[in-house]
C-alpha cells in the first residue's frame, strides 16, 4: 500500500491481530472556491485508495472541493473494506463519530462506498439508519445523482455490479499524492472464488481496461513529474484485453486468440517503455496465474521493480484446497523457485497468510511456518481467519478453530516473519541500492526515506537531496522493517 499511510508488513499487535485493516487515507485540502466540501476516508486495499481518487475526480466536476477535516464537509464518504470483520467494525466506529457531528450539523450527508456498501446496503440504510447514501464500486459515476437525491430528502442507493465499468476515461484526482508515486488501476473485479473471500461478491467479475488508456495515464503522470506507478488489480496476472474486436467478442476471450490479446506481460512492458526513468510496480499476483513471461519482462527492464506480492494464504495443500486457491504447496514452491532463478535472490517476495482457517490442524499450521522458512519472505500481511457471511467457507465449513488458538498461531507466524525480515535485511547490509526518495523520514526531518527496487524502505541523511530524486544508498545497518544507509556518489 507511502504518503499518509504506513502499510503493515511484518507487524501485528500483541493481541495476535494484524492492524492493516486500520490503514486509511483521507482527502486533502483543496479550495478553489467551489460551493461544497467533500471529505473521503478510505480503508483497506490499494484499490480502494485508487477508487477514492476516481470519486474525487467525479465530484470535483460537480462543484465539490475536498477537505481533510470531516467536520468541515458537506458530504462525508467512507470507502470501505469487507475482507475481515475487524475492518467493518473499524468503519462502524467511524460512522458513529460522523453521526455525532451530524446531530449538530443535520445538513451533512454521510455515505458509504465500496465493498461494505455492496454487502450491507439495506442494513446500513434501513435498519441501522447510520448513512444517507450507499454506492457500490461500479456506481461511482452515479454519485452526483445520488447526492442530489439525498438533498431532496430521500435515501439513495446504487450497488449494481457491472461487466463493463473500468473508469478508463476518468483522470483520477491524486488525493494524497506525494508527487512521486501513483496508482493506476488496470482491471476490476475477481473471478477467483477463494472460499474465504468476499471480493468476487462485492466487486464483481474481472474486466480489463484498455491498455492504450493505461499507457497514456502512465505517460501523463511521468510528464507531470511522477517517478513511479503501481499497476493495480485484484489479480493482475489474469489481465487480458482483446484488440480490434467488437464488444461482443471482447466479453469472451479464448487463449487460442493470443495474437489478438494484450497479456499482463505485454502491458507491463508497454508501461516500462514509457520512460526508463519511470519505475513500475504491480499488485497483486495470484500464484496460479503468474507466468515466466512476466518474470522475463521484469528481468529485461531495470525500471520494473524486482518485487512480487505472491499471497500463499497457507503452506498446506489440503487447506489450500478447501480455500479453493487452485494450487498446491509444491506448485507454489515451483513459482517461487522460478522467481529466484529468473530474477535472483535479491528480488523481494511478500505474502498474505491466514492463521486458523476452518479445520486447520496443528501440523498443517506448522507447514505454513516451514513454507515461510523455505521462501524467506521479505515481509507478509498476516491475519487470523475471520468468517465472512456469504462466502463459500461460511456456507460449507464450521469456523471451528478457537479464537485463542487462532491468535497463538498468528503470533507464531508474526514472530517467524519478524525473524525472516531481519535476516533478509541483514543480507543487504554493505550493498548499494538505487532509492527513489518519497519524502522525509518519520524518524527525523534531517533524514529522507524511499524504497529500493525490492520494495524495502531505506532511510538516509537528507544532505542536498529532495523528494523525487534517485539516490544511490549504501546500507550500513537495518531493523526488521527498515534499511538504514548513507548516500554514495
Amino acid at each position: 500500500m507511502s504518503e499518509l499511510i504506513q502499510d503493515i508488513g511484518i507487524l501485528g499487535n500483541n493481541n495476535g491481530e494484524n492492524t492493516s485493516c486500520e490503514t486509511y487515507r483521507t482527502s486533502k485540502d483543496v479550495d478553489t472556491g467551489k460551493s461544497r466540501k467533500l471529505y473521503i476516508e478510505s480503508y483497506g486495499c490499494q484499490m480502494n485508495f485508487s477508487d477514492s481518487e476516481i470519486v474525487s475526480s467525479i465530484m470535483e466536476k460537480e462543484g465539490f472541493d475536498t477537505t481533510s477535516t470531516f467536520e468541515n464537509a458537506d458530504v462525508v464518504l467512507l470507502n470501505t473494506c469487507s475482507i475481515r470483520d475487524k475492518a467493518e467494525q473499524t468503519v462502524r466506529k467511524r460512522l458513529k463519530q460522523f453521526n455525532s457531528v451530524k446531530k449538530n450539523k443535520p445538513e451533512m450527508l454521510i455515505g458509504v462506498l465500496g465493498c461494505m456498501a455492496e454487502r450491507l446496503k439495506e442494513k446500513l440504510l434501513e435498519e441501522e439508519k447510520i448513512v444517507d447514501l450507499v454506492a457500490g464500486p461500479d456506481a461511482y459515476r452515479d454519485l452526483p445523482a445520488l447526492v442530489s437525491k439525498v438533498d431532496e430528502g430521500q435515501k439513495a442507493v446504487n450497488t449494481v455490479l457491472s461487466r463493463e465499468e473500468t473508469y478508463a476515461d476518468i483522470s483520477p484526482v491524486r488525493l494524497n499524492s506525494n508527487g512521486v508515486t501513483a496508482f493506476i488501476s488496470i482491471m476490476r473485479g475477481c473471478d477467483n472464488m477463494c472460499s474465504f473471500c468476499v471480493v468476487p461478491f462485492t466487486r464483481g467479475r474481472e474486466r480489463s481496461r484498455d491498455p492504450k488508456s493505461i499507457v497514456e495515464e502512465a505517460r501523463q503522470l511521468f510528464e507531470s513529474g511522477y517517478k513511479e506507478v503501481t499497476l493495480l488489480g485484484q489479480n493482475v496476472d489474469s489481465y487480458k484485453f482483446a484488440l480490434d474486436l467488437d464488444q461482443n467478442q471482447k466479453k469472451v476471450i479464448e487463449k487460442s486468440d493470443a495474437k489478438d490479446i494484450v497479456t499482463f506481460a505485454n502491458l507491463l512492458e508497454m508501461v516500462a517503455k514509457v520512460s526508463p526513468d519511470l519505475r513500475v510496480r504491480f499488485s497483486t499476483s495470484h500464484p496460479k496465474d503468474i507466468t515466466e513471461d512476466v518474470l522475463h519482462v521484469m528481468a529485461a527492464h531495470e525500471n520494473i521493480c524486482k518485487y512480487i506480492h505472491l499471497p500463499a494464504q497457507s503452506g498446506n495443500s489440503r487447506v489450500l484446497d478447501i480455500m479453493n486457491r487452485t494450487y498446491t504447496r509444491e506448485e507454489y514452491i515451483e513459482k517461487v523457485d522460478s522467481i529466484r532463478k529468473i530474477l535472483g535472490e535479491e528480488c523481494g517476495i511478500s505474502s498474505d497468510m491466514i492463521a486458523g482457517f476452518c479445520t486447520e490442524t496443528e501440523e498443517e499450521h506448522k507447514e505454513t511456518l516451514t513454507l515461510m522458512e523455505y521462501v524467506q519472505y521479505d515481509f507478509s500481511y498476516m491475519f487470523f481467519y475471520s468468517e465472512r457471511p456469504g462466502t463459500l467457507a461460511a456456507k460449507k465449513f464450521e469456523d471451528d478453530i478457537p479464537l485463542e488458538t487462532k491468535k497463538r498461531r498468528l503470533n507464531e507466524i508474526i514472530d517467524l516473519q519478524r525473524d525472516l525480515s531481519l535476516k533478509r535485511n541483514q543480507l543487504d547490509v554493505g550493498k548499494t541500492f538505487k532509492v527513489l526518495v518519497e519524502g522525509t523520514s518519520k524518524r527525523s526531518d534531517e533524514q529522507l526515506q524511499g524504497r529500493n527496487s525490492a520494495n524495502k524502505v531505506v532511510v538516509f541523511d537528507k544532505r542536498n537531496f529532495k523528494k523525487g530524486d534517485y539516490v544511490n544508498v549504501k546500507v550500513t545497518e537495518c531493523t526488521p522493517g527498515t534499511l538504514i544507509g548513507e548516500p554514495v556518489s
